[in-house]
């Protein structure tokens, strides 16, 4: 299960300082708040208040972000191993020197048993 990108629901950058966490998370509260708006879904003051609880505690930021380098080399590496993959899949090309050469080869094969 891919980990939640908390930065983005605080909309902060993933170097912002605590200060500027609290002010989004203040900005977002009052916004996704069920009392404040009749029509925002339950699920968003949950996730704000996840994300909060989280980046604001300089522990479990430090783990968060840990998770959050793991899963992103994860996936490069995974990308890395499919790609290679496809690479080996393909037929091997023939360089243009490679047809010249083998093309001079042939010609001269056949101009011997000739």
């Amino acid at each position: 299960m891919p980990l939640p990108d908390y930065y983005a629901i605080l909309d902060v950058s993933p170097n912002a300082t605590l200060e500027q966490i609290r002010q989004s998370y203040r900005r977002l509260a009052r916004i996704y708040h069920p009392d404040v708006n009749r029509h925002a879904e339950e699920g968003s003051i949950k996730q704000l208040n996840e994300a909060y609880d989280i980046l604001s505690n300089m522990a479990k930021r430090n783990a968060y972000d840990l998770q959050r380098l793991e899963e992103i080399r994860r996936g490069l590496l995974i990308d890395l191993l499919l790609r290679q993959r496809e690479q080996m899949r393909q037929p091997k090309r023939m360089t243009w020197v490679q047809g010249m050469t083998g093309f001079v080869s042939e010609l001269k094969k056949e101009m011997r048993s000739e």
